[in-house]
């Protein structure tokens, strides 16, 4: 991160800690006002920034100088879903039935063949399986022809909430290999860090997938949510109260945003008028600074370089914030992503160990 060229006005203060304490300590609103941030007495050696015993590093980290630069050279950061968890293949369809269900849809009960023919035939698209389903056995009978989309929303707003009770129920399973290959990460003593910053499900959701570890593996792991994004230093710098407080920031920050929607609005126009399926990028700027600040804080809080970082990804989004940075991304593919392409991966695997993805190979991935 180039903070020499910013100029932007940042908090009134801004924390950090060394290496060796755990303390949290203030740094002068005078330095924060960029490109002025630091002090005079700042110099830069290989690409670092002294002064007074502490460094900046590329991930956006202070440490202090009396040790070195991080010998790792390598640390992980994990998403979740789709990587810790299948959640869709194993979740997905009976939370359909539990929504078909609540909402008294006695005619709408999706066995594995059914939910694996509308999967292939939609893309995966859920509200385009629903269409599929209900233009083949018919639609409601009390359900005016005006109001499908809204019935399709509540469909899917009950089988969210199906899906996250689920899940927190703790009865759904891990993905084969994982808990070994974070053993494996460990025992090399490779820093694991796991993000649940950008993930869709809800935070309580997702830690309640974390949790399957056990304690062991979560005493030796550092999870990232929103609150650790926002106490890192990229986060206090970048996503802080005063960044954005210029108007005109503001309004083309809006502006983007509603670019971003009517790009999104023609292209599923222009599909259901061809009767195309198309894989429709809905990573808004907005959501993918959020999940380079989750990446950075995930660097920082590991205390490794960005580029020295592989993130395993189970989702379009988090490559795209990977290769954004700079960062080396594998894909481990689920359900949800068994036919898409991720360009910007250095490699795809199916799953965890044997012929799949190891440390080792993971290593070998990041030399290459």
């Amino acid at each position: 991160m180039a903070i020499e060229r910013a100029s932007c006005p940042v908090l009134n203060t801004l924390r950090f800690c060394t290496k060796n304490s755990s303390k949290l300590y203030d740094f002068p609103r005078k330095h924060l006002q960029f490109p002025s941030f630091f002090p005079r007495n700042f110099n830069s050696i290989n690409g670092k920034l002294y002064t007074h015993g502490l460094f900046l590093n590329s991930s956006s980290s202070f440490s202090n100088t009396t040790q070195e630069t991080p010998s790792q050279k390598l640390a992980l950061l994990l998403e979740v879903e789709g990587v810790l968890m299948d959640v869709d293949r194993l979740g997905n369809r009976q939370a359909f039935n539990t929504a078909f269900r609540k909402l008294g849809l006695d005619c709408a009960n999706w066995s594995q063949p059914v939910y694996q023919d509308l999967v292939k035939k939609s893309m995966g698209d859920e509200e385009r399986m629903l269409v599929l389903f209900f233009n083949r056995i018919g639609w409601p009978t009390s359900l005016p022809t005006s109001e499908k989309e809204t019935f399709m929303k509540t469909v899917l707003r009950e089988k969210r909430i199906a899906l996250d009770e689920l899940v927190m129920s703790k009865t759904l399973p891990l993905r084969p290999g994982v808990e070994e290959f974070i053993d494996e990460a460990c025992e090399e003593g490779v820093p694991v860090v796991i993000l649940t910053a950008y993930c869709k499900s809800g935070e309580k959701q997702v830690r309640s997938i974390i949790e399957k570890l056990g304690n062991d593996k979560m005493a030796k792991i550092k999870i990232i949510g929103t609150e650790e994004v926002k106490r890192s230093a990229y986060g206090q710098l970048v996503l802080g109260e005063g960044v954005a407080s210029d108007l005109g920031e503001q309004l083309a920050k809006e502006a983007r945003k509603a670019v971003s929607a009517e790009e999104q609005r023609i292209a599923k126009e222009v599909a259901s008028i061809l009767k195309l399926t198309v894989d429709i990028d809905t990573t808004s700027s907005e959501g993918l600074q959020n999940v380079v600040a989750a990446l950075r804080a995930g660097a920082e809080y590991a205390d490794v370089p960005v580029h020295n970082c592989v993130l395993v990804s189970g989702s379009l989004s988090g490559v795209a914030g990977a290769e954004r940075i700079g960062m080396p991304c594998v894909v481990v593919r689920s359900s949800s992503t068994a036919r898409a392409e991720f360009p910007g991966a250095k490699a795809i695997m199916d799953g965890f160990g044997g012929a799949d993805l190891t440390i080792s190979r993971l290593r070998q991935i990041q030399e290459s």
